[in-house]
């Protein structure tokens, strides 16, 4: 069994994540955002380390997704299957030219390749977090990276709602395992009843696959 998770910045992923292989008994793969030094400088930047951003975080999540498809269970935090989201939005913004989208696609196309020579070939549920707006903003301002706040940055927050409307057409189209849609605005994971609710879920949509 191999879960991974998505969606949104500030949305609570990686709450989410943690909670899953606590429940389970497993491993838990976060998002290298702490580790990341490109991170704070394209937020500073976008247009000068849009393409590198997207190089460092790509590679990162092919090492995660080809450790997690190699072991019987465990949960990635985003995964390398929402990346190509982010480099295409960054490419409609003008942060990363025709030549490097060419460059990035040509690599993501070998990694794909790549995993699917690995005997087990996908995960077996994705689950997406979901959140309107106004939550996901409150969300981002309450944990307090200062790189990721908006009030005095309308780029940024025009930013993150392009991304969060990009997002809900991504779950529509991703077709590569079972989906699961959680409402984490209505059951906020920092109540214990709802992470019970959220858990079985989770458990559920696991049932109905196995």
């Amino acid at each position: 069994m191999v879960i991974i998770t998505a969606g949104m910045i500030g949305v609570g992923k990686t709450t989410l994540t943690g909670l899953l292989a606590d429940h389970f008994g497993t491993q838990a793969f976060y998002e290298p955002v702490g580790d990341n030094p490109v991170l704070p400088l394209f937020y500073e930047n976008p247009k000068q380390y849009g393409f590198l951003l997207q190089i460092f975080f790509l590679n990162r999540r092919f090492d995660m997704i080809k450790a997690a498809l190699a072991d019987n269970n465990n949960v990635l935090d985003r995964s390398i299957y929402e990346d190509e989201l982010f480099t295409k939005e960054n490419h409609k913004d003008g942060n990363i030219s025709d030549r490097e989208l060419a460059v990035y696609e040509d690599l993501l196309d070998h990694m794909m390749a790549e995993l699917n020579q690995l005997p087990k070939k996908a995960p077996d549920l994705m689950v997406y977090a979901d959140a309107d707006f106004e939550t996901i903003l409150s969300r981002i301002k309450k944990r307090g990276r200062s790189y990721e706040q908006f009030e005095e940055n309308e780029g940024l927050r025009q930013y993150y709602h392009k991304m969060w409307l990009a997002y809900q057409g991504w779950f529509d189209q991703y077709q590569v395992s079972p989906k699961i849609k959680l409402d984490l605005q209505r059951y906020d994971l920092s109540e214990p009843e709802n992470q019970k609710i959220v858990i079985g879920q989770v458990e559920d949509a696991l049932a109905k696959i196995q």
